[in-house]
């Protein structure tokens, strides 16, 4: 057996690695003895190989001419064959699906005395020369790099000139002058005349699939759904058969389940008389599977068998694409279908019910990021609203935003803040961007498997798809109802992906309803969505070994945190207290110049600090609640030096300078710092400004006394920022337990106050086993360990050059979203390991933003952390994630 084609029959669903999902579901319905049309696939060894080398690998077309003839020897038919000739499709595969990312050529083998031969085999010339046309249109397109634009704008022309409105209308007059158009257009702009020879457009059909792995759209698809670039696909050649032979064929997709709601039955799109990727395409509209029932009752049967019994080998839900040739079905391809988030959650519990998975099955099949998307709001169905048009219902949400209509307009909106929904008579991979730009997707054509439903639902983007009653004009940037109003671009629109509707303007939202359930305050809406999301939630506390807490500097947040299932506040940040008119507190305390001053601005703090303390304790009663002691760049306090210096000139030159600008300058020059985030913040400020430290841990631990008479069950910590050596922290601690003993003895009450420190500097995490031995808990500042370890700034550097480093692959994602394990998780595994050999059981945890990332919570459970802390409404995501993350 050779090394790098396997036909359909040696494989199976399990070798997606190799094969591609493509290939591998191929394979295993073949296994399986469903009607599938018989193959061949190239490995994605053979791909990676060509993309590293620029060349196949030797042997490759060796091991193609073998796996040909057997393909030939079982169809009767010889490719290139000028009276009876077998014709095969040309797809990717990829190990993960990438909807119309990449290529696909269809009719490969047709040529000009081939063609005659089809037409004269099959009994319709229109049939064998509509085939041809698509070939040379495909192959232009994909192989030889000429514009798409120029086909569609040729076909375009042809029929309006003609007076056919529909690609089913062209007669095979129509289609040989197609024909020999798209021939022109080709030798125009390509330098070169369509290739004659059969076995030369498979070759170069074989390399653009494998070189359509670095198109931008391909790239760009895998950098959002964070798919590895080194990956490559696999090449899928099978015989083809033909949806294009009339009224008794078509071709269709279907689902096993509404890929939208996730409710039972079968659903799904049909197009008579047509090519698979006119369905995907959504050139036209297609009718729903359940009128197969009616036009071809015997196909429909035998697809509901197919989908049983697909669902029942893959228990899950299924995307399936036929197509039925003169009455005969054939299955093309099939794969776990992708769903929207209300779907994932449905479908998985659903499922449990069945008993067709457990329930850890049923946690793994939906994710952080889905149960994120439910949390969004809906359109208020109260509200006064402007109906302009229904479509399909292809990818729930509520987004509202300004009509654009290309790609490119969406992007360059959106980079100034706009809310955009994007226009297009129908989507193409070419118009991603823009679709990733947009808040939603709104088309004329397609339905629930166009291209538009399957992408939007893939990245949680609203979409509705299939308004017939639209007339979207992309040169004339206008949208028009018809026998309805006209819109322009810029104009303001509504869509509502779970019912299809489109509305002028912007229309309000309210909550939605596991929104509500999460706080406290169901309403009885989508019963079984919300019944199903509190029952894998509930499941995964009982399987993650993370603690859950949250991020919270005010009582609102930590009381919306506990109802969200925090286990208590992992990082409250004191210098959000300082904020507002506060402020001018901090300023006198950095600009005293004498003990005094210094004292009566701690004096006017303390009893600020205090009450905040007793109410956020109050909200987490019972719970710990970890305070980090003040951990602001100075700056944040301080006035602006330019613009200070500008006011105290202007004073100077009226006569009339005020003392307070004058000694608040002077101490703003002395403080003055030329990176700030480097400078006096953390541990050294409250090591430099005597009492600072006191005053925070005194209006702490009064604070919890004062919880403890009100008979409730205060657990303050205290957090050291910014710790880079032993002494820091052994300095700091020492004021602490004095301050301890210091309320003790005047509330005469016994206080417990755990002190540890947040790892966020290189060398703390180095030396983490010589600082565990002066620290109760450790937690991991991720931001600034990020900034530091990476050398950014980010408050810098996102804007500036980030977008490059992404598009160059220097990174797959910023490392202030999902955590660079590779650099600053090994960071942390040191600091683990090393605090560990000294403290066995020193509890560690992580309070950076990376807390709420799905991806950096499994790297936490792997690297051996007892909790992540994120922002109150990341809390759910972090339960879910944390309970996989122990499943894996």
């Amino acid at each position: 057996m050779g090394h790098f084609v396997r036909d359909f029959s040696a494989g199976n669903r399990d070798q997606a690695e190799l094969l591609g999902g493509k290939g591998a579901n191929l394979a295993e319905m073949t296994r399986l003895g469903l009607p599938v049309p018989p193959g061949f696939t190239i490995t994605t060894e053979a791909c990676r190989h060509h993309l590293v080398h620029g060349a196949p690998p030797t042997g490759l077309a060796e091991e193609v001419t073998e796996h040909l003839a057997g393909l030939e020897a079982v169809m009767g038919r010889r490719l290139g064959d000028p009276a009876d000739p077998l014709l095969v499709s040309v797809r990717s595969g990829a190990r993960f699906s990438m909807p119309g990312m990449m290529e696909t050529v269809l009719d490969v083998g047709l040529n000009d005395a081939s063609v005659e031969g089809l037409a004269a085999q099959s009994g319709s010339p229109r049939f064998a020369w509509d085939s041809y046309r698509r070939l040379i249109q495909m192959f232009g397109a994909t192989v030889l790099g000429v514009d798409a634009h120029h086909f569609a704008g040729a076909l375009a022309d042809h029929k309006l000139g003609a007076g056919r409105p529909r690609d089913t209308d062209l007669t095979e007059t129509d289609l040989r002058d197609l024909v020999e158009q798209f021939q022109e257009l080709i030798e125009k702009h390509s330098g070169r005349r369509f290739p004659q020879d059969p076995r030369e457009q498979l070759n170069l059909t074989i390399t653009a699939v494998f070189d359509s792995w670095h198109t931008e759209r391909a790239r760009l698809y895998r950098q959002r759904e964070q798919i590895p670039d080194g990956l490559g696909t696999a090449v899928n050649v099978q015989a083809m058969v033909f949806g294009n032979r009339g009224p008794t064929s078509g071709s269709g997709v279907c689902f096993t389940r509404d890929p939208a709601t996730g409710a039972r039955g079968t659903y799904g799109d049909y197009l008579q008389d047509a090519q698979g990727e006119d369905v995907v395409a959504g050139i036209r509209n297609t009718m729903p599977l359940t009128d197969l029932a009616d036009v071809d009752p015997r196909s429909h049967a035998t697809l509901l068998q197919v989908m049983a019994r697909l669902e029942d080998r893959y228990a899950d839900m299924c995307d399936i694409e036929f197509t039925i040739e003169l009455g005969r079905l054939w299955v093309l391809q099939t794969r776990v279908g992708k769903r929207t988030a209300h779907a994932a959650f449905q479908i998985a519990a659903d499922m449990v019910d069945e008993g067709r998975i457990d329930l850890d099955e049923a946690l793994r099949r939906v994710s952080g990021a889905q149960l994120s998307q439910l949390m969004f709001p809906r359109f208020d169905q109260t509200a006064e609203r402007v109906l302009l048009a229904r479509g399909v219902n292809a990818s729930p949400g509520a987004a509202s935003g300004r009509l654009v209509f290309d790609s490119s307009t969406a992007i360059a909106w959106a980079a100034r803040g706009e809310a955009v929904v994007l226009a297009r008579p129908e989507t193409d991979p070419d118009d991603l961007g823009g679709m990733i730009a947009a808040h939603g997707v709104l088309t004329s054509r397609g339905g629930r498997t166009s291209h538009a439903a399957v992408v939007a639902r893939g990245m949680g983007r609203t979409c509705v798809c299939g308004a017939d009653s639209l007339d979207i004009d992309v040169e004339g940037r206008r949208l028009t109802v018809r026998s309805g109003p006209t819109l322009v671009e810029g104009d303001v629109v509504s869509i509502d992906g779970a019912t299809g509707e489109v509305f002028a303007g912007a229309v309000p939202v309210v909550e939605s309803p596991v929104a509500r359930w999460l706080d406290g305050r169901n309403d009885g809406r989508d019963v079984e969505l919300v019944a199903a999301v509190a029952r894998l939630l509930a499941h995964a506390d009982e399987r993650r070994h993370l603690g859950v807490l949250a991020n919270a500097d005010t009582p609102e947040d930590a009381r919306r945190a506990r109802r969200y299932g925090a286990a208590g506040i992992g990082l409250c940040r004191t210098e959000h207290m300082f904020l507002g008119e506060r402020r001018q507190l901090v300023e006198r305390l950095i600009v005293a110049e004498s003990d005094a001053e210094r004292t009566a601005a701690l004096d006017a703090l303390l009893p600020l600090q205090r009450t905040d303390f007793v109410q956020v304790l109050e909200a987490m009663d019972g719970l710990p609640v970890t305070v980090r002691l003040i951990d602001p760049p100075l700056h944040e306090f301080l006035p602006d030096l330019t613009e200070l210096s500008v006011r105290l000139a202007v004073e100077e030159t009226q006569g009339a300078a005020d003392p307070h600008d004058v000694r608040l300058l002077a101490a703003v020059r002395r403080l003055h710092e030329q990176n700030p985030m480097l400078g006096l913040r953390g541990v050294r400020l409250g090591l430099v400004v005597p009492g600072l430290v006191t005053m925070q841990v005194r209006a702490l631990l009064n604070a919890a006394a004062d919880r403890i008479e009100a008979g409730g069950d205060p657990k303050p910590e205290v957090m050291v920022p910014l710790v880079a050596t032993e002494r820091e922290l052994q300095l700091v601690r020492a004021e602490v337990q004095q301050v301890r003993r210091d309320v003790e003895a005047e509330r005469g009450l016994e206080l417990s106050c755990p002190v540890g420190t947040m790892i966020e500097v290189p060398r703390a995490a180095l030396t983490a086993g010589e600082i565990a031995g002066t620290a109760d808990f450790f937690s991991f500042g991720t931001n600034d360990l990020t900034q530091m370890t990476w050398g950014f700034s980010r408050d810098d550097v996102e804007a500036a050059f980030f977008p490059t480093y992404l598009d160059r692959g220097i990174f797959p994602v910023s490392p202030f979203e999902s955590l660079d394990v590779a650099g600053v998780g090994e960071l942390v595994r040191i600091a683990v390991e090393r605090a560990h050999e000294v403290a066995p059981d020193l509890p560690t945890g992580v309070c950076g933003e990376h807390g709420g990332d799905p991806r950096s919570i499994h790297f936490f459970e792997q690297a051996g952390l007892d909790y992540v802390s994120c922002s109150p409404y990341r809390v759910p995501v972090a339960r879910l994630e944390a309970g996989r993350a122990a499943l894996d």
